[in-house]
């Protein structure tokens, strides 16, 4: 149909310009907008940085190949509805707005309108049975929750600054009370922690990404759920200018919990687009422990690792991302030549599907941190959680065992 090519392809070219902005925002180039009487009381203000260049850069590649793929598979009259054709390209703008905001109101609208975008994209097909509906609910309510967390959190940082500009916040959040900082700190981990889907905050992602159409699918997993810890490292690193060790203990130990989690409930499900669901849950678990260890380094002081640490937590952001676009797509192909999701149904599709079935295998090798694959980026974070937990003031063996040891 003529509405879908066009809004793919307006879509694609949107995702390449977003690329080529966070590509320069990287390499060093600033980009400010400030449009006082777009929004009421603060106007909207917008300054792209490396950070935020970075998953601007991200998203704008994840939505190319969304786009593009969307041209051809919005072909049930669900998907051509007038309300999904116009969520689907404003998702994407609301979710490259995200990381450009450069004051609180304007982070609040922006993440707020990517809430509600992607909500009509979800439940896009909802005549095809209760499921669609319910992970409609789920989602609705999780994520309608971790917004409130969030705003409760920067209204707590405001109040204390009296500008909700970034550039005032980040001036004023070295000097905030533990207290008030703590309290800032935790609102605002809830709500981007559900957003990146940590658990226990998780329980919206398995049931809406197997629901919702698979380009939206792979705009969520590949894209959107990575504002959950652009959020963390804007806030917490940023603004807050690093914090209190605990807060990174507690974040990499929510990290940890849910790479453990997501794993065991992949390898355990059949249905492919769930199993893919909770393959992100372990995704961002892993960055968050690479997030988490790089806040407990330079607590420490030791500033080397943390930079290590945190460049390892952003490389698997790139890598997460272009891996489970591709397999989210091809998991789309699959279902739209068999209509079916379970794995223990599905066989023989190699010779009929050559292309998806060397699409999904390279998308499996890299998911499986193996080299040259993207996610072997993994690795390198566990190693230097390992070398650098001495140099960081945390043992290497536990001290039970040195006396046992001595006794002996």
């Amino acid at each position: 149909p003529r509405a879908a090519a066009v809004v793919g392809a307006g879509t694609a070219l949107t995702g390449a310009a977003a690329v080529a902005a966070g590509a320069a925002a990287v390499a060093g180039e600033s980009f400010s907008v400030v449009l006082p009487g777009l929004l009421p009381l603060s106007g909207v203000s917008l300054t792209l940085d490396p950070l935020g260049g970075l998953f601007v850069a991200v998203i704008g590649g994840v939505a190319v190949a969304a786009g593009i793929y969307g041209m051809s598979y919005s072909d049930s009259p669900d998907l051509r509805a007038r309300s999904v054709q116009v969520a689907f390209p404003l998702f994407v703008v609301a979710m490259v707005l995200v990381p450009a905001a450069a004051s609180v109101g304007t982070l609040l609208v922006c993440w707020e309108l990517m809430a509600l975008a992607s909500l009509v994209l979800v439940v896009a097909e909802h005549r095809r049975g209760p499921e669609v509906a319910s992970a409609g609910r789920w989602y609705a309510v999780m994520t309608h929750l971790g917004f409130v967390s969030v705003l409760i959190g920067l209204m707590v940082f405001v109040a204390h600054t009296g500008d909700d500009s970034f550039t005032a916040l980040r001036e004023s959040g070295r000097h905030l009370s533990p207290a008030v900082a703590g309290v800032v700190f935790v609102a605002t981990l809830a709500g981007f922690a559900s957003k990146a889907g940590i658990v226990p905050l998780h329980a919206w992602l398995p049931r809406a990404h197997p629901e919702a159409p698979s380009h939206v699918s792979a705009l969520m997993s590949a894209a959107m759920v990575n504002l959950g810890v652009y959020g963390l490292v804007r806030v917490g690193v940023d603004l807050l200018g690093g914090g209190a060790a605990w807060w990174w203990l507690l974040v990499l130990t929510l990290g940890a919990v849910s790479a453990v989690y997501g794993i065991l409930q992949a390898a355990m499900n059949a249905d492919l687009k769930r199993l893919l669901g909770h393959s992100t849950t372990e995704n961002m678990g892993l960055v968050l422990v690479g997030v988490g260890a790089a806040g407990l380094f330079a607590s420490s002081g030791d500033r080397v690792l943390a930079a290590l640490a945190l460049t390892a937590a952003l490389m698997h952001v790139v890598g997460h991302a272009a891996f489970k676009t591709l397999l989210f797509l091809a998991a789309g192909s699959v279902l739209h030549a068999t209509g079916s999701r379970d794995l223990d149904a599905l066989g023989g599709l190699r010779p009929v599907m050559p292309v998806t079935t060397a699409a999904f295998g390279l998308g499996a090798l890299a998911a499986s941190a193996l080299p040259p694959g993207t996610a072997f980026v993994s690795e390198w974070l566990l190693q230097a959680l390992i070398h650098g937990l001495p140099r960081a003031g945390w043992p290497r063996r536990s001290p039970c065992r040195s006396r046992w040891r001595r006794w002996r």
